[in-house]
C-alpha cells in the first residue's frame, strides 16, 4: 500500500522532486545509503539530521569533533594522520569573543584530549548527582514513539511550569 500512496503523493504534489546521482564504489555506496536515506527524509528527523551535518558544507576539512559553549566555538579536523602509535588530527580552530585561532596537529591534538576529558568528567558527575550511577542498561529493542512521546510530554509539561513566553513547537529548532 505504502507504494501506491507514495506514488499518489508524487503525482499530486506540487513541488517538483528532483532526480539525484551518485557514483560510487560499492562498499560505500553500501555504508552511505543509510546516511543518504536519514539526511533526506522529511519532517523533524531529516531536518534535524541535516542541521546536525550543516556546518561540514563551511569545513575545509573534514571535522573529526566540534565543541560547542555559549560563547565560543572549537573544531578538530581530520583525516587523522597516523605518526607511528599515535593518530593526530590535521589541525583545528578555536572561535571565541573577538578571537580566531588555528591550531596546529598538536595543538589540536592537546585540545581535543583535552575536551574528551572535561566530557568525560562531566559525565560521570552529572550521573552521581543526580543518583543514575546503578541505572539499569537501556531497554532493547528501543521503541523511539514512545521514548519522543514521552520526551516531549516532559518538555512540555516544563515549558508550562516555567512559564514559556513562546508556545512549544516540534522540530530541530524547537528550543
Amino acid at each position: 500500500m505504502s507504494v501506491l500512496r507514495n506514488a499518489l503523493a508524487r503525482f499530486f504534489s506540487s513541488k517538483p522532486k528532483p532526480d539525484m546521482h551518485i557514483d560510487a564504489d560499492v562498499q560505500t555506496a553500501i555504508y552511505m545509503w543509510p546516511i543518504i536515506e536519514k539526511l533526506l527524509a522529511h519532517g523533524e528527523d531529516g531536518d534535524t539530521y541535516r542541521a546536525a551535518v550543516n556546518f561540514w558544507r563551511y569545513a575545509e576539512r573534514p571535522p573529526l569533533a566540534t565543541y560547542d559553549g555559549d560563547g565560543s566555538h572549537c573544531h578538530i579536523d581530520g583525516p587523522l594522520q597516523m605518526a607511528g602509535d599515535f593518530a593526530l588530527p590535521l589541525g583545528g580552530e578555536i572561535f571565541s569573543r573577538g578571537v580566531t585561532i588555528a591550531l596546529d596537529p598538536f595543538e589540536a591534538n592537546d585540545l581535543r584530549e583535552h575536551m574528551r576529558a572535561a566530557i568525560e568528567r562531566a559525565i560521570l558527575a552529572w550521573l552521581v548527582d543526580n543518583g543514575r550511577r546503578k541505572s539499569p542498561p537501556a531497554r532493547n529493542p528501543y521503541d523511539r514513539q514512545t521514548a519522543d512521546r514521552e520526551a516531549k510530554t516532559m518538555i512540555a509539561d516544563w515549558a508550562a511550569r516555567k512559564g514559556a513566553k513562546r508556545p512549544v513547537t516540534e522540530g530541530p529548532d524547537h528550543v
